[in-house]
C-alpha cells in the first residue's frame, strides 16, 4: 500500500526524501491447525510530540506462509531532523473482517524510519515480540498481544524492513511475458506457473516488485500484460539486474520453484528479440546433472513505456473537481436537539457532520472554479408530505440542490434540520447514482467529481449500493464515506475494493473508487478540532488523486497543455 506520510499542519520540516518500505517475515508463528498462517503486516506512526499510534497501512494478505515477501510497500516521508517512530504488527488473517482484534496476533516490533535507513543497506533485521500492554490501536480493545493468547516478550519469528529512497522517474513500462516447455511440477497435471520478479539492492540482496498471476494448467502459459513503474524494476538504474523466479503455485503455500533467469531494464527495453529469450535454470538441477540444460524459456512478447502523468498534470490542464456532499438524516443519529445526539448543533464546538464537511470541503473547493457545491440528504421524511426521501436537497430546490461555497452547504444543513423529520433506513444507492448520472455526461476529462456520503449508520441497500459502485467505476467519480459515531463499519470496508474489488450480478468494478474512513480514529489522536480535521482530510482525500489518475488512464484521456500564464 503506497501511502505518504506527511508532517502536522502548521509545521514547517522542510523538504522530504521518499522512502519505500518492503517489509519481509521468517519462521513466524503458525497459528493455523490445518495450514500455515495467513500473515498480513499493518504499520503504526506516531506524530511528532504524540504518544498516539496511527494505523499507516496493511500489506496483502500471504495465504500459507510462515516466510513472507509482502509485495505491498509503505512509503513514507522521511525527515532527517524528526524522530519519526514506528510500529509493525503482524496478524495471522481468519476471515475477511476488517476489525483486527477478531484475527490471531502473531508479534510486533518497533523501531524509527531513521533506524532503518541508518542501517546497512538500508535492511533492518529484528525480532519480533508478543509485546507489552498497550491500548488496542483502533481504541477499543485490549492489546493485541493479550488478548489474542501471546506471552509477553516471547519471540515469534523475526521482520525483515528494507527501506529505499525513490527516484523522481514517472515512466511507467508495459511488459508481457510467455514461456514454453517449463518442467512439470505436478503428479497428477502440469504445472501453474506464475512468475515473481525482484529489483536488486546496492548490497547484493533482491526486493520483490512484481507477481504476475498464476496460469493455470500448462506448461506453455501466456501471462497477461502488467503495467509496473520503472522506478518499481530498477529505480531509475537501467543497468540494476532484475532476477525473475519460476514458480509452480501450490494452494498449501509451498510454491515448487522451477528456475530462475536475470535481465535488466536495458535489456528489456530492446523489446520482443532475440536475446529477450531466456532460459529458466534451477541451480540446483544443473549442479547434480551433467546434461541440464534449463527448466523451460520465458519470453518476452512486447514492451511499452510511457511518462506517467501527474494529478497536478491533469489539474494544470484545466480538469474541475466536482464535489457533491450527502448527509444521512435517520434517526440512529439521535434526536438533533440533545446533545447525545451525532447532529446536535452546540455553541461551543462542531459536531462530526460539520467537521467532517468542513474537512473534505474546504480542501475540494480550491480544485473547483464556481464553488457551487450539491448537497443532498437521505433518510429523512420530508415536507410537506412527510414521504421518505434518500435523494433530497438540502437547500430546498429539487432543481438545482448546488449550494454556494462550503459555508453555503454548512447553513442549508442546519436548515434541514429543523425542517425535516429524521427517520430511515440508511440507503446509499439514490445519492450514487445522482452523482453518476451528473459524471456521465462529462467523459472527456475536463471534469472529475468526489461525492462524500457522512453517515452513521449500517447500509440498508448494500446489494443495489454495490451495483450503484460498479456502474460508477467506469466513469469519472470517485466516492468517500467518512462514518461518524460508535457503530461498528464493517461492511462499509466491504464497499472500499482495496483488496477485493466491489463486485454486482457477476460484474466487478473496473477501478477502486470507494475510499471509507471511520471520524473517531481521527478524533481520538488528540491535539483538537483543527488537527483531527486535517487528519481526516488527509485520510479521505489520499486515494482520490490515484483514482483520478487511474480512470484518464483506462479511458485513454492525456492531461491537456497548461494554458500560458497571464
Amino acid at each position: 500500500m503506497e501511502g505518504l506520510w506527511s508532517p502536522e499542519p502548521g509545521s514547517d520540516p522542510g523538504p522530504a526524501t521518499r522512502v519505500e518500505l518492503t517489509v519481509s517475515c521468517r519462521q513466524l508463528l503458525d497459528k493455523d491447525t490445518f495450514s500455515k498462517s495467513d500473515p498480513l503486516c499493518v504499520l503504526y506512526i506516531q506524530r511528532p510530540g504524540s504518544r498516539q499510534w496511527l494505523e499507516f497501512g496493511r500489506t496483502e494478505v500471504i495465504d500459507n506462509s510462515l516466510n513472507p515477501d509482502f509485495l505491498r510497500k509503505f512509503v513514507l516521508d522521511y525527515f532527517f531532523e524528526e524522530k519519526q517512530n514506528l510500529r509493525f504488527d503482524l496478524y495471522d488473517v481468519d476471515s475477511k473482517s476488517p476489525d483486527l482484534s477478531k484475527h490471531d496476533f502473531l508479534g510486533q516490533t518497533f523501531c524509527t524510519l531513521g533506524e532503518i535507513v541508518g542501517s546497512a543497506g538500508g535492511r533492518l533485521e529484528k525480532p519480533l515480540t508478543m509485546g507489552t500492554a498497550t491500548a488496542h490501536p483502533r481504541g477499543r480493545k485490549p492489546a493485541p498481544a493479550l488478548s489474542n493468547g501471546g506471552i509477553p516478550g516471547k519471540s515469534c519469528g523475526t521482520i525483515i524492513v528494507l527501506a529505499e529512497e525513490l527516484s523522481n522517474c514517472r515512466d511507467v513500462a508495459t511488459l508481457q511475458f510467455c514461456a514454453n516447455k517449463l518442467d512439470k511440477k505436478d503428479f497428477f497435471g502440469k504445472s501453474d506457473p506464475f512468475l515473481v520478479f525482484y529489483r536488486s539492492n546496492e548490497d547484493g540482496t533482491f526486493t520483490i516488485c512484481h507477481r504476475t498471476e498464476v496460469a493455470r494448467h500448462t506448461l506453455a502459459p501466456v501471462w497477461a500484460a502488467f503495467d509496473i513503474p520503472v522506478r518499481a524494476l530498477c529505480n531509475g538504474d537501467p543497468d540494476r539486474t532484475i532476477k525473475v523466479e519460476v514458480y509452480d503455485w501450490d494452494r498449501t503455500g509451498s510454491h515448487d520453484f522451477i528456475g530462475e533467469f536475470t535481465t535488466s531494464y536495458r535489456e528489456l527495453a530492446r523489446g520482443q528479440h532475440g536475446l529477450n529469450v531466456y532460459e529458466v535454470v534451477n541451480p540446483k538441477k544443473k549442479l547434480k546433472k551433467k546434461k541440464y540444460l534449463n527448466s523451460g524459456t520465458v519470453t518476452l512478447l512486447s514492451f511499452s513505456v510511457q511518462s506517467d502523468p501527474s494529478f497536478l498534470d491533469y489539474i494544470r490542464g484545466g480538469t474541475q473537481l466536482n464535489f457533491t456532499v450527502a448527509i444521512d438524516f435517520t434517526a440512529s443519529n439521535g434526536n438533533p436537539s440533545q446533545p447525545t445526539s451525532l447532529h446536535y448543533l452546540s455553541p461551543y464546538q462542531l459536531n462530526a457532520y460539520t467537521m467532517a464537511l468542513r474537512a473534505v470541503g474546504e480542501i475540494i473547493q480550491d480544485y473547483d472554479s464556481d464553488k457551487m457545491f450539491p448537497a443532498l440528504g437521505f433518510g429523512a421524511k420530508i415536507p410537506p408530505d412527510g414521504r421518505v426521501s434518500h435523494e433530497f436537497p438540502l437547500n430546498g430546490d429539487a432543481e438545482n440542490p448546488a449550494c454556494s461555497g462550503i459555508e453555503g452547504v454548512l447553513e442549508a444543513y442546519h436548515r434541514s434540520l429543523r425542517r425535516v423529520q429524521l427517520y430511515g433506513p440508511t440507503n446509499f444507492a439514490p445519492v450514487v447514482n445522482h452523482v453518476a448520472r451528473a459524471a456521465a455526461a462529462v467523459l472527456d476529462g475536463s471534469q472529475y467529481f468526489v461525492l462524500l456520503i457522512i453517515t452513521d449508520g449500517v447500509i440498508s441497500d448494500m446489494a443495489q449500493t454495490k451495483e450503484a459502485i460498479v456502474n460508477a467505476a467506469a466513469l469519472p467519480m470517485s466516492i468517500i464515506i467518512v462514518g461518524v459515531g460508535q457503530a461498528e463499519f464493517d461492511a462499509m470496508v466491504e464497499l472500499d475494493g482495496d483488496d477485493i474489488r466491489v463486485s454486482s450480478r457477476g460484474r466487478v468494478a473496473e477501478r477502486d473508487i470507494v475510499q471509507f474512513v471511520p471520524f473517531r480514529e481521527h478524533v481520538a489522536a488528540g491535539g483538537g478540532a483543527v488537527r483531527s480535521m486535517a487528519r481526516l482530510a488527509r485520510a479521505v482525500l489520499a486515494e482520490v488523486p490515484p483514482q483520478l489518475l487511474s480512470y484518464m488512464k483506462a479511458k485513454g484521456i492525456s492531461p491537456r497543455p497548461a494554458p500560458p500564464p497571464q
